[in-house]
């Protein structure tokens, strides 16, 4: 594939993907496409198949049938190590739940990912200290996770997901272990990175409020992917007003 033509295919589609766990069918003929510089809001109950459909696009799990294209390539039939590969130059993912290395520090923690990738030390942490920066956190760049506060280790968690410039963030309920005024603060800087890089992103939320903030919200409903339309909640009230 050209250059040119991995620069004009969706960085994520998912065809007719289905998933099951034994006789437990979570999904079904699931179909999605996401541009780089869209953000897509995935919504669905706990239960619903958030985490698996999103797995199954980070390629840390296989479906049961379908195909997972990354940047117009399809994934179905590469080895493990093909695999790995694509995840770490390709594909950011962020967890609920930080999952920090407890014994680096913050510029650490983001500085690893791309010495890994063969990135220089100096250079590793030049760009772990510009994104820890951009997020607020320049005075807690050599600070372990057990010294930082749940917003700033969520905020080293994005930053090392984005460590290697890649063309697709996932993120699985990224904000739902903080509070509200920390969760929002998070969430909006997220999606400042995401659309400063021109990147794609999925992200798994159950909060509507922070859902409306994205280009185009999906569901899972009856293990199929949906578009959802939401309107603002004083629409509903006047709506209910009215009644």
């Amino acid at each position: 594939m050209s250059e040119v033509e991995k620069k004009l295919a969706p960085a994520l589609a998912l065809r007719n993907i289905s998933r099951a766990y034994g006789d437990l069918k979570i999904l079904e003929d699931a179909n999605l496409g996401i541009a780089r510089g869209e953000i897509v809001a995935l919504l669905g109950p706990s239960g619903s198949g958030k985490s698996s459909l999103l797995h199954i696009a980070a390629l840390l799990e296989s479906p049961s049938g379908g195909e997972v294209y990354i940047n117009g390539k399809a994934t179905s039939k590469m080895s493990d190590a093909e695999k790995t590969s694509m995840r770490r130059d390709e594909l950011g993912f962020v967890y609920q739940f930080h999952h920090l290395m407890p014994e680096f520090t913050a510029l650490g923690n983001v500085a690893l990912p791309q010495i890994i990738a063969g990135k220089s030390r100096n250079a590793a942490e030049a760009r772990a200290e510009h994104l820890l920066g951009g997020l607020g956190l320049s005075a807690r760049l050599h600070h372990q996770p057990a010294q930082l506060s749940g917003g700033e280790k969520q905020r080293v968690a994005l930053a090392r997901a984005l460590a290697n410039k890649p063309s697709l963030l996932l993120a699985d309920e990224p904000t739902g272990n903080l509070d509200v005024k920390t969760s929002g603060q998070v969430f909006d800087e997220l999606l400042n990175l995401v659309r400063n890089d021109n990147l794609a992103a999925l992200i798994a939320t159950h909060d509507r409020a922070l859902a409306m903030k994205m280009d185009r919200i999906i569901a899972i409903h009856e293990r199929r992917l949906v578009r959802v339309r939401l309107r603002p909640k004083e629409d509903r009230a006047e709506d209910k007003a009215a009644e």
